[in-house]
């Protein structure tokens, strides 16, 4: 039995090994960090509560990145997974060339968080971009909409809400597995289309929504590419997201600790939220096995 165990953990080790080096020691390196003064080119310098306290009494950058973080998550997350819903339903019919249109939906996802395609929604909204061009065949005047504060975040939101690829794919398994019997006894009730959707489409999708819900949040929270690259968390802060704000202070502004004690912020906040709704997925979410709980 002994020798079983071993050859199961010499199997797992370089895992093991990878998650204790890269995750675990990582983590208690930063959680040691955050409560020190370190500029990475001398020794750490214990301060104690320091960091934390200067993060929330005395650092209004700090509280603009996490109030447009969470705007950016309100608006960008709801919106993405009702287009990825609203394309999944179209697609979930067996139609002639369906299945090459869902893979040209899905790119965007692939390459949306890359250099290339942020460099090209920067270009694309520019004061010379392809939306002004077109608006100017209207007899509209364009403007920078990355760079105006009230039209920069909305640029980012439409960047992420393309990238509906992923949660579109989960939603369409999830529809395949909704049984056609419940469709067909509520058209012979006289159900409409509408009535379907509310209540038989939305009810049986409430897992993969709670699922696609969780991931799409952590990764709003986790945003970095398309702020950096797009507006560089400008104009007037109006695009600061909290991960370009951390990575200003640890590598432009070189305070690692204070960047640590804002990593782990961080990682309190999605850890409540998430908490928050697998509290609450018992009040909606409907699991057909479970008899709805």
């Amino acid at each position: 039995m002994v020798v079983r165990e071993l050859v199961g953990l010499s199997f797992i080790s370089p895992w093991l090994i990878g998650f204790l080096a890269f995750i675990i020691g990582p983590m208690i390196a930063s959680l040691y960090l955050s409560f020190t003064n370190y500029d990475m080119l001398s020794s750490p310098e214990w301060v104690g509560t320091k960091n934390y306290i200067r993060m929330f009494t005395q650092d209004p950058r700090y509280w603009m990145s996490l109030k447009i973080t969470f705007l950016f998550v309100l608006i960008a997350v709801p919106l993405k997974l009702a287009f990825a819903l609203f394309i999944a339903m179209l697609f979930n019919r067996n139609r002639r060339g369906v299945g090459i249109y869902r893979t040209v939906y899905y790119i965007p996802s692939i390459i949306g968080g890359s250099v290339a395609v942020s460099v090209m929604w920067k270009q694309l909204f520019g004061l010379h971009g392809a939306l002004n061009s077109g608006l100017a065949l209207f007899g509209i005047t364009g403007q920078d909409w990355v760079t105006n504060p009230d039209t920069a975040l909305w640029t980012l939101i439409t960047l992420v809400v393309w990238q509906f690829g992923s949660p579109m794919l989960i939603f369409m398994a999830g529809l395949k597995q909704i049984p056609q019997e419940l469709y067909e006894a509520a058209a012979v009730d006289g159900a409409r289309p509408l009535s379907k959707f509310f209540r038989i489409t939305l009810p049986m999708l409430t897992p993969v929504i709670f699922f696609n819900l969780v991931m799409q949040m952590i990764g709003g929270f986790m945003s970095f590419t398309q702020s950096f690259l797009v507006t560089g968390g400008g104009p007037l802060d109006r695009t600061l997201f909290y991960a370009v704000y951390l990575y200003q202070k640890a590598f432009t502004n070189f305070q690692m600790g204070y960047a640590s004690a804002m990593a782990w912020i961080l990682l309190l906040i999605i850890a409540f939220l998430t908490a928050l709704v697998f509290k609450s997925s018992s009040l909606w979410v409907y699991y057909e096995s479970e008899g709805g709980k």
